[in-house]
């Protein structure tokens, strides 16, 4: 069933804001709404925000797919996405890694030898992969199941390369 941003919104506010106090977080929570791109985004700024973030990403990660399941449950939505971000960490995260990736693309294009990342979650293995595709000239591969999914970057056969399997 599609439900109004809107209203998917404020369900989210809802349960975000109550999920901050039971952790005892004093934060502030922006809301915004794209119509375009169907999604809600919630973003939570303050100090020591750390505990909310977790392990590479790991805590965040739970608290949107927890934010998206409660919102799905309460207002049988089936459509827009539900993106949680606590103190800029994803961009953060994605600058970061990015430039991991165009060192490790440098020594795969040197050395012509495959190199494995670490097993990462989704969103990471899509920077890879589209950090990867600017690059060129190499070939990116998703590998593993689960919770150990990871990149391969390898160079492209014919020096032109693309991503795949993301």
């Amino acid at each position: 069933m599609d439900v109004a941003l809107q209203d998917q919104a404020e369900v989210a506010r809802d349960f975000l804001s109550g999920l901050l106090a039971r952790f005892g977080v004093d934060a502030q929570l922006g809301v915004t709404t794209s119509e375009e791109d169907e999604r809600v985004e919630l973003r939570v700024d303050g100090g020591n925000l750390g505990l909310l973030i977790g392990p590479k990403g790991a805590t965040l990660l739970a608290i949107q797919d927890l934010t998206r399941t409660y919102v799905q449950h309460r207002t049988s939505a089936r459509n827009g996405r539900i993106h949680v971000d606590v103190a800029g960490y994803r961009e953060k995260r994605a600058v970061a890694l990015a430039a991991f990736v165009r060192k490790v693309a440098e020594d795969v294009t040197n050395s012509g030898k495959a190199v494995a990342l670490e097993p990462m979650s989704a969103p990471d293995r899509k920077i890879v992969h589209d950090t990867a595709a600017q690059i060129g000239g190499l070939v990116t591969r998703s590998e593993g199941e689960d919770e150990r999914r990871h990149v391969v970057l390898l160079p492209a056969p014919d020096g032109a390369g693309s991503p795949t399997d993301a």
